[in-house]
C-alpha cells in the first residue's frame, strides 16, 4: 500500500511493561510503514513520570488538547508497595485521571467484534459501547461501620449562610452497621450527558440511558433531567436528522434489552453501574483483551484512543524472564487505528480514513485465517502465536512483511 498524504499531528502517549512492548512493535511494524504520521511523543512510563516530577503528565494532556488526536498506552497507577519497589519519590496518581480532567472527557468502551470469534452472547452482532460517569458517587464516597445504637443524619451547609438541609436516614439499634454518603455534581452530569450524544451521533449509535430513579428519586432523577433536557433543548433534531434515538430505561429492564439485543446502540450508565456492565459487555463479546477505549473532550472533537485492558504485568514478568511476549495486541491496534482514523476525519483526509479501515480488515482477516494469540485460540479454536508473529501477520495482510523488523 502505498503511503497515506501526510496528516496533522497525532500525540503518542508511551507507557508501562507488556502493553508498552505492544504499543512500540504496532507502531514500528504496522503504523510507519504504512502512514507518513507526524507522530509527537510524550514518555509517561512510570519511572519518567517520577524523573519528571509528574510534569510529563501535564505536558501530554496540554499537547493533546491542541491537536485533538491522541493514542495511549496503558500505564501503571502506582500502589503504595510499588512506590517502594520501584523507588519512587510519592505515589503518583493516574495519569488517565489528570487527562480526563484536562480533557473534561468522559471515556467510552466499544468491543472489537471480530465475526470468527465466537461471542458468550451469540446474539451480539453490533458492538455496544458503554459510557460511565466516572465522578464521584461511590468511588468519592465517605462511608463508615457504626459502632452501636444512635441516630444518623444527612446535612448540608449552604455557602450562603442560609439554613441547612437535614435529614434523619435512620437510627440505628445495638448492633449498629454501615452508613455511606455519597454525591455528584450537576456541572459533571451535564457535561456528560452531552459528550454521550456527541460521541453517539460521531458513531451513528442509538443512544439508551439508564438508571434506577423510581427508587432514588431525587439522586438518579436529577441525572434523567440533565439528559432530558439536554437531548430536547440541544440534540433532538440532530438525532432526527442522522435517523438516531435516545431513551431512558430502568437498568433493570435495560440490562434484559441488552442481553436479548443483538446490539448496536450507546449504552450510558453512572459510575458503579459504567464499572460494572462494562465488564459484562467485554466478557459477552468473547474477551476483555478486545475492548476499546476512547475518552472523548468536552468539545466533542478531542479524542484520546487506548487499549481497554492494562499493562499486562502478568505478561510482562514471563517477558522479562526471557520468554516470548504472547499477549493479545488487537486492541492496541485498534487504538492506533481509530487515532488514524480520526485524524483523517478531522482532516478530511480519506487516504488516512482509508489506511485505518485496511489496518482493522487486515486484522479481521489474520483472525479468520486462525493466526491469533492463546486467548482467542481458546476461544475459536484457531493456531496460537505470540505477540510479535501475530502482528507481524497482520503486516503481512497490509502488504508489508517483514516491516520493522
Amino acid at each position: 500500500m502505498n503511503h497515506a498524504k501526510k496528516p496533522g499531528v497525532i500525540v503518542e502517549i508511551r507507557g508501562d511493561e507488556a502493553a508498552n512492548e505492544m504499543f512500540t512493535m504496532v507502531r514500528e511494524r504496522i503504523i510507519k510503514p504504512l502512514v507518513d504520521v507526524d507522530i509527537q511523543s510524550f514518555d509517561l512510563s512510570l519511572a519518567n513520570r517520577d524523573a519528571t516530577a509528574d510534569a510529563i503528565t501535564v505536558q501530554a494532556a496540554a499537547a493533546v488538547k491542541e491537536h485533538r488526536v491522541a493514542v495511549k498506552c496503558s500505564t501503571i497507577t502506582p500502589t503504595a508497595a510499588q512506590v517502594a519497589s520501584f523507588g519512587l519519590s510519592q505515589r503518583w496518581k493516574s495519569p488517565n485521571a489528570t487527562l480526563r480532567k484536562a480533557l473534561d472527557g468522559v471515556i467510552f468502551r466499544e468491543p472489537i467484534v471480530l465475526e470468527s470469534v465466537p461471542r458468550i452472547v451469540p446474539g451480539w452482532k453490533a458492538p455496544i459501547v458503554v459510557a460511565r460517569h466516572a465522578n464521584a458517587d461511590q468511588y468519592q464516597a465517605t462511608d463508615f461501620k457504626v459502632p452501636g445504637a444512635g441516630s444518623l443524619t444527612l446535612s448540608f451547609t449552604p455557602a450562603d449562610g442560609s439554613g441547612p438541609i437535614v435529614r434523619e436516614v435512620t437510627t440505628f439499634g445495638a448492633d449498629g452497621g454501615v452508613a455511606l454518603g455519597m454525591y455528584n455534581n450537576t456541572d459533571s452530569i451535564r457535561a456528560f450527558a452531552r459528550a454521550c450524544f456527541r460521541q453517539a451521533l460521531r458513531l451513528k449509535l442509538p443512544l439508551y440511558f439508564s438508571t434506577k430513579h423510581t427508587v432514588l428519586k431525587e439522586y438518579d432523577g436529577v441525572f434523567v433531567e440533565a439528559f432530558q433536557g439536554i437531548y430536547q433543548g440541544e440534540f433532538a433534531q440532530l438525532f432526527a436528522e442522522a435517523g438516531l434515538s435516545y431513551e431512558h430505561r430502568l437498568i433493570d429492564d435495560m440490562v434484559a434489552f441488552a442481553i436479548k439485543s443483538p446490539g448496536g446502540f450507546m449504552w450510558a450508565l453512572k459510575n458503579y453501574d459504567g464499572d460494572v456492565q462494562a465488564d459484562i459487555v467485554a466478557q459477552g463479546f468473547g474477551s476483555p483483551g478486545l475492548m476499546a477505549s476512547v475518552l472523548a473532550g468536552e468539545d466533542g472533537e478531542t479524542c484520546l484512543f487506548e487499549a481497554a485492558h492494562g499493562t499486562v504485568a502478568r505478561h510482562y514478568k514471563r517477558l522479562v524472564q526471557g520468554e516470548e511476549l504472547r499477549a493479545n495486541p488487537v486492541a492496541t491496534i485498534a487504538a492506533w487505528s481509530r487515532a488514524l482514523e480520526h485524524r483523517g476525519t478531522l482532516d478530511s483526509n480519506a487516504e488516512l480514513v482509508q489506511a485505518a479501515e485496511a489496518i482493522d480488515a487486515a486484522v479481521r482477516g489474520t483472525v479468520a485465517d486462525g493466526v491469533m494469540t492463546a486467548d482467542l485460540a481458546g476461544l475459536a479454536g484457531g493456531h496460537p502465536v505470540g505477540t510479535a508473529q501475530f502482528i507481524d501477520a497482520v503486516a503481512g495482510k497490509l502488504g508489508m512483511t517483514g516491516a520493522g523488523r
